[in-house]
Parts: C-alpha cells; sequence; structure tokens
C-alpha cells in the first residue's frame, strides 16, 4: 500500500476543489458579506461534494484574483479561520492550496490537520504575476520547523499561467523533481485552471515518475476522466464539478455524482 492509499482509503482517489471567495485583502473581497459570507459558500461546496460522493477536497483560495505570488497575513489568517470553521464538516482527507504561496500552504496545513498541500514548489517562470522563482529547499526546511513532515505535498511540475524560463521538456522536468526535490505527488496540468491536460502528458510523467504517484491537476470531466485516468494515481477536479462547469460558480452536487460515478466505472 502506498501514501495515497493510506491517506485516501483507497486508490486513484479524485479530490475536489472547495474554491473560497474573494478574502480579505484581494480586491473583489465583499466587505460588506465578510467572512460569514465566505465561510456559507465553503459550506455550501463543501457539502456539495461530500454528498455527491466525492474521495477527498482541497481548499483553495482561487478566487483572490488577480494572484499574488507571496500571500499577506490576511490571505493565511483568513483561510485558516474558514478551514477552521469548517473543520468539524469535513469527512474526508483534504488538502490546502494557497496561490501561490507553498509556505503559506504548509502553515495553514499545519494548523488545520490538513493532510496534503499543492504548490508550484520548484522552477522559474514568466507567468502573468511576473517573474516567479521558487526555492524548494528553503520551502521543505520550513516544513521541517514547523513539524510538517507528515504533510504530503503535491508539486505542480507544469505551472499554469507560465511559462519556464529555462524550458525543458515535461519528461525532463519530472525526472528531475522526482531525482532531487523528494515530491510525495506529481501533479500535471493543462495551460490554465480547467484546461484539459493530454494523455500523452501523463504517460510521459509515469514513465519516469518510479514510485512517485501521478495527478491529473486540471480539465479532467466525467466525459473524459476513463481515458486519463488509466496514466494517473489520482485526479484534482474543481471546474468541471462547477454549475455549467463554469470556475467561478458554486459546485453542482449533480456534476458531482456524474463525475464520481464515471470515475468508479474507470477505476474497475
Amino acid at each position: 500500500m502506498n501514501w495515497v492509499e493510506e491517506v485516501f482509503g483507497l486508490a486513484r482517489p479524485a479530490i475536489g476543489m472547495v474554491h473560497l471567495l474573494p478574502l480579505p485583502g484581494a480586491p473583489q473581497h465583499d466587505a460588506a458579506g465578510g467572512m460569514k459570507k465566505i465561510i456559507e459558500s465553503a459550506r455550501r461546496d463543501l457539502d456539495a461534494l461530500q454528498s455527491g460522493g466525492i474521495d477527498s477536497v482541497m481548499f483553495c483560495n482561487e478566487h483572490d484574483r488577480p494572484y499574488s505570488l507571496a500571500a499577506d497575513p490576511a490571505v493565511v489568517s483568513s483561510m485558516a479561520f474558514v478551514v477552521g470553521a469548517l473543520r468539524d464538516q469535513v469527512h474526508v482527507p483534504f488538502g490546502i492550496d494557497v496561490l501561490w504561496d507553498p509556505c503559506a500552504a504548509l502553515a495553514i496545513a499545519r494548523a488545520s490537520g490538513a493532510q496534503f498541500v499543492r504548490e508550484i514548489f520548484t522552477g522559474a517562470y514568466a507567468s502573468d504575476m511576473g517573474l516567479w522563482n521558487t526555492n524548494v529547499g528553503a520551502t521543505f526546511r520550513y516544513r521541517h520547523q514547523i513539524d510538517a513532515d507528515d504533510v504530503r505535498v503535491l508539486f505542480n511540475i507544469n505551472a499554469e499561467f507560465a511559462a519556464p524560463l529555462a524550458p525543458r521538456s515535461l519528461r525532463d522536468v519530472a525526472k528531475s523533481v522526482v531525482f532531487s526535490s523528494v515530491p510525495d505527488g506529481l501533479c500535471v496540468s493543462g495551460a490554465m485552471t480547467g484546461e484539459e491536460v493530454s494523455a500523452e502528458s501523463l504517460r510521459t510523467v509515469k514513465e519516469v515518475a518510479g514510485d512517485v504517484p501521478v495527478f491529473i491537476n486540471t480539465g479532467a470531466r466525467r466525459d473524459n476522466i476513463a481515458q486519463l485516468i488509466r496514466f494517473a494515481d489520482g485526479v484534482v477536479v474543481g471546474s468541471s464539478l462547477k454549475v455549467d462547469g463554469n470556475t467561478w460558480n458554486p459546485v453542482d452536487p449533480h456534476r458531482v455524482k456524474e463525475f464520481m460515478t464515471a470515475i468508479r466505472e474507470a477505476r474497475k
């Protein structure tokens, strides 16, 4: 049994996204609605995912556009507050994703008891957010300092909204990251949120990942999951579970049930 089966209780789990409304400090934050509105929206999405049979959830500040490469204290404290408020209602394994700050994600995970985080841990990029650099060595040392070594780390190895400054093939990046950075999992993405990742990209990464699990990170839908999951050990799914398949809409419980039916058939 690998760590995926230990944490999620099954092979090839589906991780559904709980996208938080804009947090304090974000330009689109609703000050009048405040934290109460954010918590209620997250609770509805959490309920829709869990009632639809999702295997796991991940909390993310997806609505905090335009995105920042470093989370300020308001983001960290607000996300921790929301997850803490909902913690007793989470009945599946859960993770944290802070756009785009891995240390912030680890800190919230450590405080909330989350089992995993997903981030961009390695590479340097020209991105929509400007020049984007990472420091995986410093991040892992911070993880150890806060006693979060048991928090699993999912590496998004081809950053969304960005292009690497020193382009290498996806195969070379995956092989290098596995060798040098001790990832718990590799996430393979399309060009941006909601865009389908190709089966060929997943196959390429899977061939060089060895024992490291590979996750579909974007673009999974009811109609393509059977094809894609053949080359992966799990899937992160967000946009296709929303009303009308729109990233910014609430989670549609009917879509969740349809997706989970499809992936259960594919697992057979």
